[in-house]
């Protein structure tokens, strides 16, 4: 049995990390629960898009590659996005000559000849997902520790408001705004509480494991090795020939059977140390971290990796995003994602609001106090 004191240490905590948390958590939260669409977003935002044909067979790669360098001559391609069961179209990344190092121009291209359709006018949907991921500027691993803060917040919560069941229909609609407000806090907490527990722990696990691995990586690396580690010399590079950019992706989908590239990333294309990346989905599986690197100029795998074979915590690693975006079940789950993600924005307003009104009516008791105070001490 919890005793009082512990009780309102626990409130105390619950309603402070609330607070020092709450715009920051009602941002990532909103953004958050919008950012399911992002892919619909983009198409609305850019309605000739949506306007494409959609094709059974796209176009292959290489015929997508020829026309990108047809359109932008002496440009740089950097990635390539295939088509998907929202987006019709092929998307290309490209730095063009001339262009700053950090300007890249999103290119659309139709998917069933591969033409360039032109630059895309909107990317309000990656504009949410960077909000949401990265608050625009800042590291990941504030996005990281706001989950963390979530699970503290949802911890505490669950052991202030211990009779869960009968406080999961208690809505007092006649009573004062705070008393109002706390119902409806209450009930979207415990209503979403497993969705809570399941977006906090993706978030946090995404946010903040790349850094403690970061951290154990340098604790555990000998000071001397890493010392003794040299400067790595830049590769002598020189026009060759690059083999079939189709054919790279059968080699890699033989590497790592069921891939179904979402991005291929090109870096040095046309030289002797140019690579290609395929980055994608497995086949009926719901990791979505399976990645292969290819040596472009002779066509043999250098980096493989698919999370059924990479190890236990790879495989968990790769089930964080999808559990944490909801990608993988269709327009429905994508919408019940939405609905229960606006909980959390909404208790984040919600708790604000309460501890605002609890301080006003403590400031006005205090008030009353002390003109009681005055007046008995005049009247004296």
């Amino acid at each position: 049995m919890t005793s009082q004191r512990t009780l309102n240490r626990l409130f105390t905590l619950h309603s402070w990390a609330g607070i020092v948390t709450g715009l920051l958590m009602f941002i990532v939260c909103f953004s958050g629960a919008v950012v399911v669409f992002k892919h619909e977003i983009d198409l609305w935002a850019n309605p000739s898009l949506a306007q494409l044909p959609r094709s059974d067979k796209p176009a292959s790669l290489d015929a997508v590659l020829t026309q990108l360098h047809t359109r932008y001559p002496g440009a740089t391609v950097e990635t390539i996005a295939l088509p998907d069961a929202v987006n019709p179209s092929y998307f290309a990344f490209v730095r063009e000559r001339g262009a700053p190092a950090n300007t890249r121009t999103k290119v659309a291209l139709r998917s069933d000849t591969g033409t360039v359709v032109g630059p895309v006018d909107s990317q309000l949907g990656q504009y949410l997902r960077m909000l949401h991921v990265f608050l625009f500027f800042g590291p990941r691993w504030i996005v990281g520790f706001l989950g963390a803060a979530m699970l503290v917040l949802i911890a505490t919560g669950i052991v202030i408001h211990r009779k869960i069941l009968a406080e999961l229909f208690t809505q007092r609609w006649g009573r004062s705004f705070r008393v109002v407000m706390s119902d409806l806090h209450k009930s979207a907490g415990i209503w979403g509480l497993g969705f809570h527990i399941l977006i906090a722990a993706t978030g946090a696990w995404m946010g903040l494991a790349p850094l403690f691995e970061q951290g154990y990586q340098y604790i555990t690396t000998p000071a001397a090795m890493a010392a003794a580690k040299p400067a790595r010399k830049a590769e002598a590079s020189e026009p060759v020939p690059m083999q079939s950019l189709d054919a790279l992706y059968a080699t890699a989908q033989q590497a790592v059977p069921g891939l179904e590239a979402r991005y291929v990333s090109l870096r040095r294309w046309g030289s002797s140390t140019a690579e290609v990346g395929f980055t994608g989905n497995l086949r009926d599986h719901l990791a979505s971290t399976a990645r292969v690197d290819i040596h472009a100029a002779t066509g043999v795998p250098k980096k493989v990796h698919d999370p059924r074979t990479a190890g236990f915590w790879s495989l968990v690693n790769g089930l964080m995003e999808p559990l944490h975006f909801g990608d993988f079940g269709g327009l429905a789950l994508k919408w019940l994602y939405f609905f229960l993600g606006m909980t959390p924005a909404f208790l984040s307003i919600s708790g604000t609001l309460i501890w605002l009104d609890a301080r006003q009516q403590r400031r006005r008791e205090a008030e009353a106090a002390q003109a009681t105070a005055g007046g008995i001490a005049a009247a004296g």
